[in-house]
């Protein structure tokens, strides 16, 4: 093969690949099966027919896959049932104040008595007391399952493609009963040397973010790390540090074929048996592959031991593969082996740093000069040129990432991930030398952070921009090929240019007089979205959970940020309950100088001052008006406070969870004007919604906020009935996604966007 002849078939398979990813639909079977015998038939002929051949195939292979991935997915006639399962407890479970969350590998599943075709791996929580549930135990359980569904927000993260990438074929929780009562154990599974391993660097490491540090570079134990502790990572960039990533897997290999070496130097003799390349080949693939086993063979270690894999057998079949061609080689075997591969953020980053690394970067000097030229060039370049990506699929960037990884980088492939593995080795071998290594890496792991704790907190540590358009993330991506490539191509500052559509994106901002909002899709919870041209109004943060999945956090200010909202000037809490207010103080905390208001605020966990009744705003021709916030002392529901929104060619009643038995006052504060639109009180509870309330607001449209096949039962059927018969239309989160409504100063309002619907895909529930 010629040494660039991979190149372009691993280029046209990751295109057709990618093409599938972009369908609402799939293709038939049928159609699956003829458009691959067509590329295989392509392919053998050969000539002018293997470019289109190859991307032909990874269609068909991507049609393919995604259908049987899709097919494995819980029958939709069996959500909300109770199914006989029993498996094995796959990887680590996390234990939180309120449940064990853990992941089964099912094997056989039963309804009623009658067997079902369910395998597969499915994502559980156990609530109310749940038994210590070790790695690779063998369980009987009853679950409550549903397909997997996630919540769609601008800016927010897709659950139900990370379910597909997983493959995640269900979700739900252990119904109690006595049938739940564990069977054993698996006889072979790496979850036990993992938990072993994490409980020795507990054992020996007193400081518990030091132990939890060396745990995740260890074993990829993750759980000892907080919330915190991945917010100070990400204004690094050093996230992908934080775990036994395809880095880690790198060094491992890397530290594979230098002990190899060593044997070799000590061993000159070894030379006549066995030569020497093809050693340290294999011993870097069986290092490599026995740390991917610690890290539970996910997905961005497989990748990783692919390409690894890829390269020492080339290695040994003597084919020289160098450069680029190796990393195209690679990425045909990562695709061939598993084309969902590309629903993943960590596909294209690896592959695009890595190949950005050989395209662009030139060795300078030799020595110390040119390894220091290698490091910071390297670093540099990569900030700048991985900004697209990050930007595209986190929503953030760190400006301090170059100087961050310039000290962290080195510090942990070339001392701390060595020496955590030679502890590991140590505690099968001679466990009492394996405490002072683990305590080496944790002094150096706690310097390390407490460096990084410290830049975290300078400016540009958390860069945010809207949303990226596609179109401005490939201009950017250009512009970060030709910013780098090496001297003598001509005009390379042109190439900063490309990045203005990214860094300035266009902003439709309301008109003076009108206004939009977005009800977010926060599951059984509350938000909601005001902004005029110049001012900005957040009403409600969704929840909080003791598990500390913030809902504020996670969903509400990804979606702020998103939207190109990068001041908030009110932030309301309709009232205390936690899927209302759980999430404001995250908000808070990142928006420190907006104004705070409640109902309830007595009860509130920050301080907000009391909704008062009359309290009123007014920003670009709009006016923003308190109608309600019941009486203290009265029920909490009814203390909501009730916001009217109005601009010259609509409004919004924002009501909270307020009762029919203060709808009445409600209607009777209203005054008259344009068309109104409606967040239907309580999530639409049988306990409001009146047809009296309907009548006297007349509204246009009314907005549901529910969860997905909640337990409360949200909407109500009578309550949808009640706005049909009044020919109310009305919108379900719980369905659409994030609903974005458009109140111009000039016309009626009217729905610009449902979020699910603008973001379907083939794997969209």
């Amino acid at each position: 093969m010629h040494r660039d002849g991979a190149v372009w078939p691993g280029a046209l398979l990751l295109g057709g690949v990618a093409v599938v990813q972009r369908m609402t639909t799939l293709p038939p079977l049928w159609a699956c099966l003829v458009m691959a015998f067509i590329a295989v038939a392509g392919l053998w002929r050969g000539g002018g027919w293997r470019a289109p051949a190859w991307c032909l195939l990874g269609i068909a292979w991507a049609c393919l896959r995604g259908s049987m991935a899709m097919d494995a997915r819980l029958p939709r006639e069996l959500e909300g049932q109770d199914l006989q399962v029993s498996g094995v407890v796959s990887g680590l479970p996390v234990v939180t104040a309120d449940a064990t969350a853990f992941v089964l590998q099912i094997d056989h599943t039963s309804w009623n008595g009658a067997p079902l075709d369910l395998r597969g791996r499915v994502r559980v929580n156990w609530y109310r007391g749940a038994p210590t549930l070790a790695p690779c135990s063998r369980w009987q359980l009853t679950l409550r399952v549903k397909r997997p569904r996630g919540l769609v927000n601008p800016g927010g993260g897709d659950g139900e493609r990370s379910a597909l990438e997983r493959g995640i074929v269900a979700t739900g929780y252990v119904r109690d009963g006595p049938g739940n009562q564990q069977q054993g154990a698996a006889r072979l599974c790496i979850g036990r040397v993992r938990e072993a391993v994490s409980h020795e660097i507990a054992a020996r490491i007193a400081d518990p973010r030091d132990a939890a540090l060396l745990q995740a570079l260890a074993v990829g134990d993750t759980r000892g790390l907080t919330s915190r502790d991945w917010d100070v990572a990400r204004a690094n960039g050093i996230s992908h540090l934080l775990a036994i990533s395809g880095f880690h897997v790198g060094v491992a290999a890397a530290l594979g074929a230098w002990l190899a070496r060593l044997c070799y130097w000590g061993w000159p003799a070894l030379g006549l048996r066995v030569p020497r390349l093809h050693a340290q080949a294999a011993t870097a693939l069986l290092a490599a592959t026995f740390y991917s086993a610690l890290a539970g063979f996910g997905l961005p270690t497989v990748r990783t031991l692919l390409m690894i894999a890829t390269v020492t057998l080339a290695h040994c079949l003597r084919r020289r593969t160098e450069g680029v061609s190796s990393l195209a080689l690679a990425l045909v075997v990562v695709l061939l082996f598993d084309p969902l591969s590309v629903l993943s953020a960590g596909f294209w980053l690896s592959f695009y740093a890595v190949g950005f690394l050989m395209i662009c970067l030139t060795v300078r000097g030799r020595g110390l000069r040119g390894f220091v030229h290698e490091l910071t060039a390297a670093q540099l370049a990569m900030t700048v040129s991985m900004l697209p990506l990050t930007m595209w699929f986190f929503g953030q960037a760190s400006l301090v990432g170059a100087a961050s990884n310039l000290v962290a980088v080195p510090l942990v492939s070339l001392l701390i991930v060595p020496c955590t593995l030679t502890g590991m080795l140590l505690l099968g071998v001679c466990p009492p030398l394996a405490g002072p290594c683990f305590t080496l890496a944790g002094r150096m792991a706690h310097a390390q952070w407490w460096l990084l704790e410290q830049m975290a907190g300078w400016p540009g540590a958390h860069w945010y921009l809207p949303e990226v358009r596609l179109w401005a993330l490939l201009l950017a991506v250009l512009g970060a090929l030709w910013l780098w490539t090496p001297r003598g191509a001509p005009m390379r500052w042109l190439g900063g240019l490309l990045f203005l559509p990214l860094l300035l994106p266009p902003r439709a901002l309301p008109q003076h007089g009108g206004f939009q909002v977005w009800m977010l899709d926060v599951g059984q919870g509350l938000s909601v979205l005001v902004r005029t041209r110049h001012h900005a109004l957040l009403y409600d943060a969704g929840a909080r959970y003791p598990s500390e999945f913030d809902l504020g956090e996670a969903a509400v200010l990804p979606s702020i940020r998103a939207l190109g909202i990068d001041r908030l000037d009110l932030l309301m809490a309709s009232h205390a309950d936690n899927d209302h207010a759980g999430g404001m103080p995250a908000v808070a905390g990142a928006f420190p100088e907006a104004q705070r208001v409640a109902g309830e605020s007595e009860r509130q966990s920050i301080p907000m001052d009391p909704c008062d009744v009359g309290k009123s705003w007014s920003w670009d021709g709009v006016s923003l008006r308190v109608l309600s916030a019941g009486s203290p002392g009265g029920p909490g529901n009814d203390r909501s406070c009730v916001l009217l929104v109005a601009g010259r060619g609509g409004r919004i009643l924002l009501t909270g969870d307020m009762t029919r038995r203060v709808e009445p006052a409600v209607a009777a504060s209203l005054p008259p004007g344009p068309p109104l639109v409606l967040t239907a009180p309580h999530h639409g509870s049988r306990t409001s919604s009146s047809v009296a309330f309907i009548r006297a607001t007349e509204p246009t449209l009314a907005l549901v906020s529910a969860g997905w096949r909640n337990r409360f039962g949200h909407p109500h059927p009578r309550v949808i009935e009640r706005y049909e018969q009044e020919g109310v239309p009305w919108l379900n989160t719980a369905t659409t996604g994030a609903i974005q409504v458009d109140f111009p100063p000039d016309r009626p309002p009217y729905v610009a966007a449902r979020w699910r619907q603008r973001q379907s895909r083939y794997w969209r529930e």
